[in-house]
């Protein structure tokens, strides 16, 4: 287990206050990395994520490690992690729980669902009906789910890891652009390499069912604080936004990114700086999580989808476009 973070300061970060988010973060990626082998970028991308409070999705193959990767991230917070397979006659219940009348005692009696957890891998999201689909969406945005007139907060902190299969489509339900907003990044595992299968079929990286966890749910929660702190140049605000409005002048882009893209965007390279020993946010940043975060939000125009153009590819060029400011602009 790391120390106790150092306590927050209302005014800047520290040195040490940085040096201690840098090095409990490798830590955990380290961690996490015992079991998710070869995946060193997805797994702080999904850390990046967590720490930052917003919510994962991963459009994946079977098999290739998606439910160890939301364990294992579970085991590294000391928390609690639960997995929801949605299929077509999934119930929103099934997804919160549900009040049930206890004839012993005459009182109802709540029995909490799946999503009461740190960590909750709904895999493959796109099987559930468009009702089941939504009844994650109070959950992810606010941290809490409302039955019976009751609200009650889930876990804290909360990170959903969805899944969709992209090659098998029958009998699945697209998920709507408003859902996805809601999620932070969209990323992928993909197969491991040559050399990390060849480690997993000789037995030297076996897969461990128990991780030593490496700091507590309320140390997370004192990296979400400190993350918010990290300083962000006008220009890079500036700059963000230069992004997000390129998105939506894309000639082969019928919606471009909302405004909570660019507040996810924003608050993703914080996590990000700091995580990488800066407490201030650079464009370089910016960059480098500006596929993952914006990509699922635009809708491309149909045209442009039938000649093989990518959201991927659009973000791509758009980086390439779109000036960044200049180390000198920023000293």
């Amino acid at each position: 287990m790391t120390p106790t973070p150092p306590a927050r300061t209302p005014v800047a970060l520290t040195p040490e206050q940085s040096d201690w988010f840098a090095t409990t973060f490798a830590m955990m990626v380290d961690n996490v990395e015992q079991v998710v082998l070869g995946k060193r970028h997805v797994i702080e991308l999904a850390f990046t994520a967590m720490v930052s409070e917003g919510h994962l999705l991963l459009e994946d193959f079977p098999g290739t490690g998606k439910t160890s990767l939301a364990r294992a991230m579970s085991q590294t917070v000391q928390g609690v992690s639960t997995r929801i397979q949605f299929t077509p006659d999934l119930l929103p219940g099934d997804v919160t729980g549900i009040t049930v009348y206890d004839q012993k005692t005459g009182e109802f009696e709540f029995h909490s669902g799946p999503i009461f957890a740190n960590v909750v891998l709904a895999d493959e999201i796109n099987r559930a009906s468009p009702k089941t689909q939504s009844a994650l969406l109070e959950a992810m945005e606010e941290g809490n789910v409302t039955v019976d007139g009751v609200t009650r907060a889930t876990g804290v902190p909360f990170l959903v890891i969805a899944t969709q299969n992209p090659i098998e489509q029958a009998g699945t339900y697209r998920l709507p652009e408003a859902q996805l907003d809601r999620f932070m990044m969209k990323a992928s595992l993909g197969y491991p390499d040559l050399a990390a299968t060849i480690r997993i079929l000789e037995g030297t990286a076996a897969i461990r069912q128990d991780l030593s966890p490496v700091i507590t749910p309320q140390a997370l929660v004192s990296m979400s604080d400190i993350a918010r702190g990290v300083f962000v140049n006008p220009l890079v605000y500036d700059y963000i936004g230069r992004l997000v409005e390129a998105t939506r002048d894309a000639r082969q882009v019928r919606m471009g990114v909302s405004v909570r893209g660019a507040r996810a965007l924003t608050k993703a390279a914080k996590t990000w700086a700091v995580a990488h020993g800066r407490v201030f946010v650079t464009p370089d940043d910016v960059k480098a999580l500006a596929e993952q975060v914006l990509a699922h939000r635009m809708v491309l125009d149909p045209e442009a989808e039938f000649d093989g153009v990518t959201a991927s590819a659009v973000i791509g060029q758009i980086l390439l476009d779109v000036v960044p400011p200049s180390r000198s602009d920023l000293a």
